[in-house]
């Protein structure tokens, strides 16, 4: 079973592009979503972030804007929650692998938002990268409820550059000339790696 490592800068279209793999019925572990559940209702995660963070926490769950708040732009704090979230993020995937593997999928996606940042990548047969030209991010990224310039500065600031990320990637996916496009390189992408 080949495992496929998806990435990509804050705005670039990752999560749709993801939703695609899934349409092509490709199993699709999302980061974000598990921990968006480690932090929710008698999540796995709540008890450790409130004890590191006690401020966040609302009856069951964590309160994930008063959290960002905390972390965003302390690096100190930042490390703690990532002590806390990572290993109960990598434990998730590596069940989710197995499971995939167990059902038969010959290829599953990890979307991963620092796939590189983290070295993810070396668990990975394949690395795709989403992107888009500058001005299409931002754009996309200021659109966001809550976004500023200076956050979103900030945010590129803690990620490895698009190029970087482009040079290091074994598939592109181009995202600002349309769904179609982007559809229809997904699944190039698919038929590429089944044919190897």
């Amino acid at each position: 079973m080949k495992i496929i490592g998806l990435t990509g800068s804050i705005g670039m279209g990752k999560t749709e592009t993801a939703k695609m793999f899934a349409e092509q019925h490709i199993p699709v572990f999302d980061s974000d979503e598990i921990v968006h559940k480690l932090l929710g209702s008698d999540g796995d995660a709540v008890e450790s972030v409130a004890k590191e963070f006690q401020e966040t926490k609302i009856k069951t769950h964590i309160d994930r804007k008063k959290l960002g708040d905390i972390v965003f732009g302390n690096e100190k704090a930042l490390n703690k929650l990532e002590k806390i979230l990572h290993p109960l993020v990598a434990k998730m995937r590596e069940d989710f692998v197995k499971q995939a593997s167990e059902k038969g999928a010959d290829m599953v996606v990890l979307d991963i938002p620092l796939l590189f940042e983290k070295d993810y990548d070396q668990e990975c047969d394949y690395t795709v990268v989403v992107t888009a030209p500058y001005e299409v991010q931002k754009e996309r990224v200021l659109s966001r409820k809550d976004m500023t310039e200076g956050k979103f500065l900030h945010i590129l600031k803690q990620q490895i550059p698009d190029s970087e990320k482009r040079r290091r990637a074994d598939f592109i996916i181009q995202t600002d000339l349309g769904f179609d496009h982007a559809k229809n390189q997904v699944k190039e992408i698919i038929e590429t790696i089944r044919k190897r």
